[in-house]
């Protein structure tokens, strides 16, 4: 027994029924505040047997830095000195894009981050949000977001890594172990969500429910989560909030205990989404009261309740007392909380330091990463006729659009700034104007025009836009979404979209704009794919930059005058019409057929993404040609600028299953490099893939290798193949272990 588990022991066997109920739940930071204040009036009631977690102590106050940190403490104290057994609380907080609270730093939105192609900046990312948060005294992350995502009309896509499992649980493993480091007594816990299949709901609402068959949700939704149980060793995850097949995750043991705890070794906490448990009484109806809801909750594995303890709290309590839950649930239960706190180091060291927050939070370090990844989540769908980079030499320009000169349409929904609605930027922001501007020297004549609202239908400032235009040699024209939780909203949590144009009357704008003749280039600035066919045939040059972050101004300039080249790829097919979807590059053969009066093909594929230089691809080699159900391949291949210019180039590896026992993707993503090659440089890329990987779940549910022919892949994009080759695995069919490989070594 370890030094952890004896301690766990040791605290359980003194406390009490009700403070061990009392670690199961959390309490928002408004029910201890006053006025501002903490309120110890208030505190020693609701503290009186101690508590599980604090919620949000930063991204629920308009607290400073520096009083965030010193509150975070008053609470510990207040714990430690008035609760019988002094335990303190974990203060749980979002950090999707970025520690949620004021004065942190702003990293583009995650779909952006998925752009990069380039887990190790996640990573970079991640650590850097680790420091920020445990300098304020917060303990656990609520994210990442691992939901595999086949409807953008959902609107958390922006939150996610995309529509592809390898992708994202590769980004998503990245983002644990940078969040996590390599200790947690200086970590913080991540939380992977939403458990699971939750970015592929009915109707692409948020909440509904989600009809998947048991080989595909299995093999493809649940695969990210099992990456980050067996290889980053994520400490807690959270459930999702609607039913698969008329059970809610939020009450399913079958993936809460079952799969995460029994089959994966999963030993960390799970915590409920934001009134998950209550929600099983109110939303799915399941449960005829909160004492039925918090039952069926920590039955099935919920550990935690989040945000409050309208459940966990006296209706589970009652629940024991009456012999509905046995206490030995509750015990197995508070052990797990008790061991988090216990490797986080909080027993011995609660507090942090305030007087050092100002050395950490938004260093100039930190936003030129933030700066960095922006950079390379740019992607660079159309550039007709070498438009872009534009000219040092240039004249006059305009800017136009409802995002030129907005600040807070920068970030995504689960920023300080957009989740809570706030009048003025946490952060300084750099907006698309403002970066422009920087690059340009004086004299250079620069006009700028809204022209419209995000989602409004007034089109009066059109004619100030157009006129703008009409005396300037090139037009930028940067439109979009706004992301949040508001009704002014049109990207985010719970703004779900029947269509996918541009909202309002962006597009009748980008037309205007357009016929004046002049050079156009339209600018992305968005959560979700967009359906923006007209804009893809008539606009020469279309710079896809999702929610940048406090440096995107800065890093669409650098993109748009060649003094950054893009390579960033996109982790999602853009679809032409909402009546395409599910539109993912990786469906059945039999669904890739046209429409009466609409192509069944993308706007622009999954991996699509353009240089300012050329990549040739070469000499395929696979070894070798014939391989056992246990081996391995190795695939190499070069890849040469053939250009002038340096740049990157994210080099995907797809395979095929030609003929299975049961029906196969057309292709889908096993490996993917993002390499940096000088103008004239070759590099050979080298992939070794574990015949494991090839595996999938056949008709009586289990995980096999079937010999047969595979055809494999090299490519650009999902659709841009270069080098393609057939490989044969052979000898009898093999049942793969649970432990087997899951990702590619890439060399």
């Amino acid at each position: 027994m370890s030094s952890s588990e004896k301690r766990v022991k040791e605290l359980l066997k003194r406390m009490t029924l009700e403070e061990k109920i009392a670690q199961l739940g959390s309490i928002p930071i408004q029910d201890l505040l006053t006025e501002r204040k903490f309120s110890p009036e208030k505190a020693r009631k609701l503290l009186a047997n101690g508590i599980g977690q604090i919620t949000r102590v930063a991204g629920g106050t308009d607290l400073e830095p520096k009083e965030v940190a010193e509150l975070v403490n008053t609470i510990q104290k207040f714990l430690i000195e008035n609760s019988r057994l002094g335990i303190p609380a974990i203060v749980h907080e979002e950090c999707l894009s970025g520690f949620m609270a004021k004065g942190t730093t702003s990293f583009p939105q995650a779909i952006g981050l998925a752009s990069t192609w380039e887990p190790s900046l996640v990573q970079k990312m991640t650590s850097v949000i680790r420091k920020e948060m445990r300098a304020m005294g917060a303990h656990q992350g609520l994210s990442p977001v691992l939901d595999v995502v086949r409807d953008p009309r959902w609107g958390r896509v922006e939150e996610t890594f995309g529509e592809d499992h390898y992708l994202v649980a590769s980004m998503g493993v990245a983002y644990i172990k940078g969040l996590q480091g390599d200790d947690l007594k200086n970590g913080i816990i991540a939380t992977a969500k939403h458990f699971a299949g939750h970015g592929f709901s009915e109707g692409g609402r948020n909440c509904a429910p989600v009809h998947l068959g048991p080989r595909e949700f299995r093999e493809v939704f649940l695969f990210p989560f099992e990456v980050a149980v067996k290889v980053a060793k994520v400490e807690s995850v959270m459930n999702a909030y609607h039913d698969a097949d008329g059970v809610p995750c939020a009450a399913s043991r079958e993936l809460l205990t079952k799969i995460l705890r029994e089959e994966w070794g999963f030993r960390g906490i799970v915590v409920s989404d934001y009134w998950a448990i209550k929600m099983l009484h109110t939303f799915h109806y399941t449960a005829a009261d909160k004492k039925e809801a918090g039952k069926q909750a920590l039955e099935a594995g919920i550990d935690v309740e989040l945000p409050n303890t309208e459940c966990y709290g006296e209706p589970l309590l009652q629940a024991v007392q009456e012999g509905l839950v046995s206490e030995s649930t509750v015990d197995q239960t508070v052990s797990r909380v008790l061991r988090a706190k216990i490797i986080l180091g909080l027993l011995e060291n609660p507090y942090v330091q305030p007087e050092n927050i100002s050395s950490i939070i938004n260093t100039t370090e930190h936003r030129n990463i933030a700066r960095e990844i922006a950079r390379k989540s740019i992607v660079l769908l159309k550039n007709e006729g070498y438009l872009l980079p534009l000219k040092r030499d240039i004249k006059s320009i305009t800017i136009i659009g409802p995002n030129a000169a907005s600040t807070r349409n920068l970030l995504g929904d689960y920023s300080y700034t957009a989740h809570l609605s706030c009048e003025k930027d946490a952060v300084p922001i750099v907006s698309i104007l403002e970066g422009i501007k920087s690059k340009l020297p004086q004299g250079v004549k620069i006009n700028y025009a809204q022209g419209c609202d995000i989602s409004g239908t007034s089109t009066e400032g059109f004619s100030e836009a157009i006129k703008a235009a009409k005396n300037s040699e090139v037009a930028i024209v940067v439109v979009g979404d706004k992301a949040g939780l508001s009704p002014s909203d049109t990207s985010g949590e719970g703004r779900d979209r029947a269509e996918l144009g541009l909202p309002g009357v962006q597009e009748e704008l980008v037309k205007a704009v357009y016929q004046t003749g002049k050079n156009t280039v339209v600018v992305l600035i968005n959560g979700r794919p967009l359906s923006v066919e007209w804009i893809a045939e008539n606009i020469p040059a279309i710079v896809e930059a999702w929610l940048p972050g406090e440096e995107g101004g800065n890093a669409v300039a650098d993109v748009l005058f060649g003094d950054y080249n893009p390579g960033g790829k996109l982790p999602v097919t853009l679809p032409r019409s909402a009546g395409q979807l599910p539109i993912n590059y990786n469906r059945k053969p039999s669904s890739h057929k046209d429409y009466v009066f609409t192509k069944g093909s993308p706007l622009f594929p999954f991996g699509h993404g353009l240089s300012y230089a050329q990549f040739q691809y070469s000499d395929l080699k696979i070894s070798p040609p014939k391989v056992g159900s246990a081996g391995e391949i190795t695939i190499s291949f070069k890849v040469k600028n053939v250009s002038e210019r340096d740049g990157d180039e994210v080099t995907q590896l797809y395979i095929r299953d030609v003929v299975a026992s049961v029906t196969r993707p057309t292709k889908e993503l096993k490996g993917y490099q993002r390499i940096t090659l000088k103008a004239g440089e070759e590099k050979i890329v080298t992939f070794k893939l574990s015949v494991e990987q090839l595996a999938f779940y056949n008709q009586d549910v289990k995980l096999v290798v079937e010999p047969g022919i595979f055809e494999i892949m090299i490519g650009s994009s999902s659709e841009d193949i270069r080098l393609k080759e057939t490989l044969e695995v052979v000898g009898n069919i093999r049942e793969v272990i649970p432990s087997r490989t899951l990702f590619t070594q890439v060399s």
